[in-house]
C-alpha cells in the first residue's frame, strides 16, 4: 500500500500511456480506425448545429434482393408480393402516402419471373426495382457494358426505372455487391475496376446507396454524409471523400451523388457489457429493430450542409435470405413504420416521409437548388 501510495503517480502515468495504445488496438481490431474521428466529429456537429422544425425525415428502405443465381427462391419472392401490400396498407406517412420498399437487383441473378413479379408488385404504388452488382477481377468495358444492358432491359421490358427529363438517358440508382465499390478492398475482390465511379457516371446512375459497410476496408472515412464523389480512375475507393453537397451550390458536372445510410455507435448494445456494438442500418434476423435503433438513426441527422430541417434515413436488408424475409414480413417492418408513425409524425416537430431512392433523389436536387415546394 506504501509503495502504492508513494508511486501512485507512476502508475496514473503508466495507465494513461497504455490506455490509447489499448483502445487503438480495438479500433484496430474491429477494422473501424479510420472513421471513428470523423465519427465523433459528427457527433459533436449534430449536437450544436441549428435546428429547424418541423423536421422532415425521408425514410429510405433499399433490399440487396439476391433471390439466386441458378435457380431463384420464387417461394420467397411471392411472399413478398403477398404480404408486403397487406404491411404497407396499414401504413401512411405525412402525406398519406404507403412505405416504400425498394428491391436492387443483381444483374448476374437476374431472372425473368423474379423481374415480372417485383415489377408488378413497384407498378402498384409499393416501391422500385434497381440496379446491384456483385463481380470480381472485372474490366472497366465489361462492367460498363453490363450496366448499360441492364438498365436497358429493365426500362423497355418491364417499364421500371425512368429517363432524365434533359439527356433522354436511362437513370438508376446503384448497390453494389459485397460493398465494394470502386475496388474499395485491400485485396481488390469483388469488384477490379478503379473507375468504377466514372462508369456509373456515365452509365446514368444519379446516386449510389451503398453506404455504410461499416467495418473493414470498403468503408469510407466519409460518414453519415450526402456528397459528391469525385473519380480518379488511376486508383481506388475515390469515394472515400468527396464535396458535401451544399445548399445553393453548384453539383460538380463530374461528381457522382453518394447516398449514405447512418453509422454510429450503439451503446445500448454493448459486447461483453463494455464495448458498443457497431450501428450500420443492416435490418436483418440477427440485427433486429429497435426503438433505441430507430432513434440512434435519426440521430445521425444525415443532411445536406445548410439543410437544418432534414433527416436522411437510409437503411438497409437482405430481403431475399430465408431468416430476413420471415422476420421482416411478420414482424420488422410493423414495428419499423408502428414505430416513426408514433414518434417522428406528430407535424410539428417531425414530420415522416416514405420515400424511393428516386424520390429522395429528387428533393434532395431541389433543396440543393432552393426550391421549398417538393411536394
Amino acid at each position: 500500500m506504501e509503495y502504492f501510495i508513494e508511486n501512485g503517480w507512476m502508475v496514473v502515468f503508466l495507465m494513461a500511456i497504455m490506455m490509447p495504445v489499448i483502445i487503438y488496438i480495438i479500433l484496430k481490431k474491429k477494422k473501424i480506425d479510420h472513421w471513428i474521428v470523423p465519427y465523433f466529429i459528427s457527433v459533436m456537429k449534430n449536437i450544436f448545429s441549428p435546428k429547424e422544425y418541423p423536421q422532415n425525415v425521408y425514410f429510405c428502405f433499399v433490399d440487396h434482393f439476391e433471390p439466386g443465381f441458378v435457380q431463384p427462391r420464387m417461394d420467397l419472392v411471392d411472399l413478398w408480393c403477398e404480404k408486403y401490400p397487406i404491411i404497407a396498407n396499414r401504413h401512411m406517412d405525412c402525406r398519406g402516402k404507403k412505405p416504400q420498399h425498394n428491391f436492387f437487383i443483381p444483374i448476374e441473378e437476374y431472372h425473368p419471373d423474379v423481374v415480372e413479379k417485383l415489377s408488378k408488385l413497384c407498378h402498384k404504388g409499393f416501391g422500385e426495382v434497381e440496379i446491384h452488382l456483385h463481380h470480381d477481377n472485372d474490366t472497366s468495358d465489361n462492367t460498363r457494358q453490363l450496366l448499360h444492358n441492364f438498365k436497358k432491359l429493365l426500362f423497355n421490358k418491364y417499364a421500371l426505372l425512368r429517363k432524365d427529363e434533359l439527356t433522354n438517358k436511362i437513370q438508376y440508382a446503384f448497390i453494389h455487391g459485397n460493398w465494394a465499390l470502386d475496388n474499395s478492398r485491400k485485396d481488390g475482390r469483388w469488384c477490379g475496376v478503379n473507375d468504377e465511379i466514372s462508369i456509373l457516371k456515365e452509365t446514368g446512375c444519379y446516386a449510389d446507396l451503398t453506404m455504410p459497410s461499416g467495418s473493414g476496408s470498403t468503408q469510407t472515412r466519409t460518414i453519415n454524409s450526402i456528397y459528391y464523389a469525385i473519380d480518379d480512375p488511376s486508383k481506388p475507393k475515390s469515394h472515400d471523400s468527396g464535396i458535401p453537397m451544399e445548399i445553393g451550390k453548384k453539383a460538380p458536372e463530374d461528381g457522382l451523388l453518394m447516398i449514405q445510410g447512418p453509422l454510429a455507435l450503439n451503446w445500448w448494445k454493448k459486447k461483453f457489457g463494455i464495448l458498443p456494438h457497431i450501428e450500420d442500418a443492416d435490418v436483418s434476423h440477427n440485427h433486429p429493430p429497435t426503438p433505441a435503433r430507430i432513434d440512434l438513426w435519426i440521430k445521425q441527422r444525415i443532411r445536406m450542409v445548410g439543410d437544418n430541417c432534414s433527416v436522411v434515413v437510409k437503411v438497409h436488408t437482405h430481403g431475399a435470405q430465408i431468416k430476413n424475409a420471415g422476420r421482416l414480413l411478420d414482424e420488422y417492418l410493423d414495428m419499423i413504420y408502428s414505430y416513426l408513425e408514433k414518434n417522428y409524425n406528430d407535424g410539428k416537430k417531425y414530420k415522416l416521409y416514405y420515400v424511393t431512392p428516386y424520390e429522395l433523389y429528387r428533393i434532395l436536387k431541389g433543396i440543393e437548388c432552393g426550391k421549398d415546394d417538393q411536394f
